[in-house]
């Protein structure tokens, strides 16, 4: 969250990687999409709200806590659907102390439920030392935690008696972990993550293992910074999310990966990506995204990245004193080798998904030099990803915008279709529009048939994209998507 007081350069967005487009497969082969569901979210979530923390629970409600811009208290949330976070209300579990410890920068809360009990870890500065933040932990045995009372559980000690924050918990092969970000007063830096074993849930138990130092140009613009770890678990993996650099537009998201199998307290356990993974997005106007959640969507097949960032680029004065970081989410998506694809933090307004073709399921519509094609492995996710908006032309039909080049819209013009750039024209809007019909060879899926030329539908063919009949079991298949 914050380990400085002065505000870092500013840097411009994340630059998007060329694709390379792979051979095609030999022939067509009907298959039944593997990917997740698509999943659809309006952000900004919730506004004024940082260092967002959402969990699912077995009750059926999402529960949201978050950073509030006066440092001064923690706040729950609940819903039984994420976009429900949005309007739902808000209620104060705990207040600042009027004096001494847990007197003053209240931040980062995380919820979890551990053992048929509620905790909330935060961390918090005194009254007559701001800056002196440690970490601590209230627990709950009440079924809402919106309304039961709350015991202050005390400061979760640690060996160095230095600046701390950011704890989180989790549950490798039935251990349960902390990990969490601290200053080493022996080393130049800001703040680094750490981890170790739990007794119990606000105790330590053994030596903590330091797990990363901020030491790429990446994680030093500003400051020297490691922080906000946040774990998720897939295929035997377990992949430690973490963020950089100072809080304003510099601020991203590192990754550490394990084997699930390994010794999680040894450093040379853990993988670290030499490359952030979510940066600042000039295109899409999100910048500084980082100290992230994850959490899962409501009908359980799709994993959600949760995370805040600002809508500006420019702050002045201290980032910490600029209230508007805001809580955000979209899919997270996982490439073939079972890898995390965060993509880029996506245009406020709807989520963008993906269209799988039917009849090639590992292939995926895409764009590349701004043509229209299929390709599997996309390797620039947000290539692959698209907006379904209300169409241009009006009339019942739909648009499908281009994740990374915000304005630009799939397009059929001479039978080929392209991304382009809306230019305002009558010709442009109708060549943009499709009506949505159910799929022509999976009624599953979806079709795409074209407002300027009824009876002619988005279809790949030779994996390039054209608008043309259906009038085959082929062409048919060959104009089915699934939305992932």
């Amino acid at each position: 969250m914050r380990t400085r007081q002065l505000p870092g350069a500013l840097i411009a967005g994340t630059a998007l990687a060329a694709a390379v487009l792979l051979p095609a497969p030999a022939g067509a082969a009907s298959a039944a999409p593997t990917a997740s569901p698509a999943v659809t979210y309006t952000n900004p979530l919730v506004n004024r709200r940082a260092d967002p923390h959402i969990v699912k629970h077995t009750d059926g409600y999402y529960y949201f806590t978050a950073t509030v811009p006066e440092y001064d208290r923690i706040v729950l949330r609940r819903a039984t659907t994420i976009q429900g976070l949005s309007t739902a209300p808000e209620k104060v579990i705990w207040t600042r102390h009027a004096t001494g410890e847990m007197g003053a920068h209240i931040w980062a809360p995380e919820i979890h439920f551990i053992d048929g009990k509620w905790y909330v870890y935060f961390a918090a500065g005194r009254t007559d030392d701001i800056w002196k933040i440690r970490m601590y932990a209230l627990e709950s045995s009440a079924a809402d935690p919106l309304t039961g009372a709350w015991t202050e559980k005390g400061r979760i000690a640690t060996p160095m008696d230095s600046f701390a924050l950011d704890a989180t918990t989790f549950v490798v092969r039935g251990v349960r972990y902390l990990s969490w970000a601290q200053k080493d007063p022996a080393i130049d830096t800001n703040s680094n993550v750490y981890i170790a074993r739990l007794a119990n849930p606000w105790t330590i138990s053994g030596t903590p293992v330091r797990l990363t130092v901020p030491t790429y140009p990446w994680e030093t613009v500003g400051f020297k910074v490691n922080e906000g770890p946040a774990v998720i678990q897939r295929g035997g993996k377990v992949f430690m999310s973490y963020s950089a650099s100072a809080t304003d537009s510099n601020y991203c998201l590192g990754l550490l990966t394990a084997s699930a199998t390994g010794n999680l307290l040894d450093p040379a356990a853990w993988k670290k990506s030499p490359t952030p993974v979510f940066t600042s997005n000039t295109a899409t106007g999100q910048y500084g995204p980082g100290h992230n959640s994850f959490t899962t969507s409501e009908d359980g097949g799709s994993d959600i990245l949760v995370y805040h960032d600002r809508g500006y680029k420019d702050i002045t004065g201290d980032p910490l004193n600029d209230p508007n970081r805001r809580t955000r989410v979209q899919k997270l998506h996982w490439r073939a080798d079972g890898t995390p694809d965060f993509g880029i933090p996506v245009a406020d307004g709807a989520t963008p998904g993906r269209l799988a073709s039917h009849n090639f399921p590992d292939h995926y519509v895409r764009h590349r030099e701004f043509r229209a094609r299929l390709e599997a492995d996309v390797d620039n996710l947000a290539d692959s990803q698209f907006r379904t908006v209300t169409g241009l032309a009006g009339g019942g039909t739909v648009s499908l915008e281009s994740a990374n080049f915000p304005g630009h819209y799939l397009r059929g013009r001479n039978g080929e279709v392209r991304v382009e750039r809306n230019d305002g024209t009558a010709a442009f809007r109708e060549s943009a529009s499709f009506h949505q019909r159910p799929g022509l060879a999976d009624p599953a899926g979806v079709s795409y048939e074209a407002y300027a030329s009824p009876g002619q539908y988005l279809r790949h063919a030779g994996f390039l994209l054209h608008v043309q009949r259906a009038d085959t079991a082929l062409a048919r298949q060959d104009a089915t998507f699934h939305q992932h």
